[in-house]
């Protein structure tokens, strides 16, 4: 376990290193501003003195960016935080402050109205980092000799400290089957031996052919694949992995002794998980694949997740397509709150069985529901076939339109052909003992058709059409089709085998109407 006083004194280093930079940068990036200008319109007198000051700040940044790279390296690199570091960074801080007093001093007149005034935050600027490094990087031996800002920086360096080294419960490693790809055969021996210790099953490859012969015959959580090869280059075999849809999932890391960024750049736009160079640190690599496995199954669970949420959306739709129009449940997956439409001219059809209260009386419930059923599952699939609109069922009534929510031309005739087809589907009763006689009414005109309820969604129809059209029905003959004037009109001069009647309807007087033969 990594020493936690090395760990926070590492920590600490950061912290001050980054304190430092920020200033350090902003007197170089604003020195660099100064000198060009000078370079450009003068007094160029002052370039030599300018240059100076230039060459003192990349030496303050150098100095800096070494303390924090002595940091990361390990303590044995460590430069002691104790007056020489001082000394190190005074030395380029004092030559800033003097060479850039001096040009103000000699040029005065010269530079204009705004170089003077950068120049003079330069100066400010690095007086206020001299302050700094005497304050942070003078450590006392007491921790209540430390200012409060420089408090806060030892205790977020011994929190990092505490948290690296803590003691923590090891996660269950994440094994799985790895395919490794290298054409060096002392290499693929090793990754295997040492993936094979942390619990992975492994199977190699000498190149990248082979590789894609077995990923088509296996089964793979993971592929280590080595870029510099001879037939197919890692690069080649990633492109081609990430192009398959079998196999793009699997996710890839790719080793190399390459040190070329445009490589490890090129890796990952083409998909590669990871990249690691070699010699492949094993702490590392462990550490790298189980996080990869671990991303890999979690992409997997997401996956049938998912796949859940898409089948149950599947089911909702299917039930609400069983409900509702198609054309309805568009509108409602679409946002539509309120559904309500206008219909210039549709048929609505009305068929009940005139003797089910009998029946009823004398027949097992589980047997009369069977019975009911399956005829309106029967007048369900004559709808589909005729393209008519079911609208519900009330009781032993079956209500349906033909015209609606979609708009058609012969939507009398469709409805008279559907009511025939399910008049002589009632008449093949299997049950001959107690046979079920079907009446049946149609109206033709406008209505409204909309969408009601919200607990239990209902598509309804309403107005006077739907009205007269019960009463087609409710004032016919049982095994009959009665259909009014209205609808008659509507055939448009189809052959209809009818017998006219006047009937004295309650509510609506005197009606012309047409009892099918």
């Amino acid at each position: 376990m990594a020493n936690p006083h090395d760990i926070g004194q590492r920590a600490y280093i950061a912290i001050v290193a980054q304190k430092l930079a920020a200033p350090a940068q902003a007197i170089l990036g604003y020195q660099e501003l100064v000198t060009e200008e000078v370079r450009e319109r003068g007094p160029r007198e002052a370039l030599a003195d300018l240059q100076k000051v230039l060459q003192a700040a990349r030496m303050l940044n150098a100095l800096i960016e070494r303390l924090t790279d002595a940091g990361n390296d390990g303590m044995e690199n460590m430069p002691p935080v104790d007056a020489n570091v001082r000394h190190d960074l005074r030395t380029p801080v004092n030559a800033i402050i003097g060479y850039s007093e001096m040009v103000l001093e000699d040029f005065a007149e010269e530079l204009g109205t705004r170089l003077p005034d950068d120049i003079s935050r330069i100066i400010t600027e690095s007086r206020l980092l001299l302050e700094q490094v005497d304050a942070t990087l003078e450590r006392p031996s007491h921790f209540s000799d430390i200012s409060a800002e420089d408090k806060a920086d030892v205790t977020i360096a011994a929190d990092l400290a505490r948290t690296m080294t803590s003691g923590r419960t090891p996660a269950a490693l994440e094994t799985g089957r790895v395919l490794v790809v290298d054409d060096t055969e002392s290499n693929r021996d090793l990754l295997s031996r040492r993936l094979g210790r942390d619990g992975h099953a492994v199977e190699v490859a000498a190149s990248g052919k082979e590789a894609l012969q077995k990923l088509g015959v296996e089964e793979f959580d993971l592929v280590l694949a080595d870029v510099l090869m001879p037939d197919m280059n890692g690069i080649d075999l990633l492109a081609r992995i990430k192009s398959d849809e079998n196999w793009r999932e699997i996710p890839v890391v790719m080793i190399s002794g390459l040190k070329d960024e445009d490589a490890v750049i090129r890796c990952i736009e083409a998909g590669a998980e990871d990249y690691l160079q070699k010699p492949v640190d094993p702490v590392l690599l462990k550490a790298r694949i189980r996080a990869c496995l671990e991303r890999s199954r979690w992409r997997g669970r997401e996956k049938r997740y998912l796949a859940e949420i898409e089948y149950e959306k599947e089911r909702a739709d299917a039930l609400l397509h069983a409900i509702l129009p198609g054309q309805v449940v568009k509108r409602l997956a679409n946002g539509e709150a309120v559904i309500a439409d206008r219909i210039d001219m549709a048929s609505i059809l009305f068929a009940d069985i005139v003797n089910f209260t009998e029946l009823s009386a004398r027949t097992p419930a589980v047997d009369l529901v069977h019975r009911l059923g399956a005829l309106f599952s029967r007048f369900d699939d004559l709808a589909d076939q005729h393209g008519i609109e079911k609208i519900k069922t009330i009781g032993d009534a079956y209500m349906a339109a033909a015209g609606l929510p979609d708009p058609r031309s012969d939507h009398a005739k469709a409805a008279v052909s559907f009511a025939k087809d399910i008049l002589a589907e009632t008449e093949k009763s299997i049950d001959r003992s107690s046979p079920l006689r079907l009446r049946i009414g149609i109206h033709s005109g406008p209505l409204i058709a909309g969408l009601i309820g919200r607990k239990r969604f209902v598509y309804d129809v309403w107005g006077h059409t739907v009205n007269l059209a019960s009463r087609m029905e409710s004032y016919g003959t049982a095994g009959r089709i009665q259909i009014s004037q209205r609808t008659f009109d509507e055939l448009r001069g189809e052959r209809v085998a009818a017998r006219k009647e006047v009937l004295d309807i309650r509510g609506i007087g005197l009606c012309t109407t047409y009892v099918l033969e």
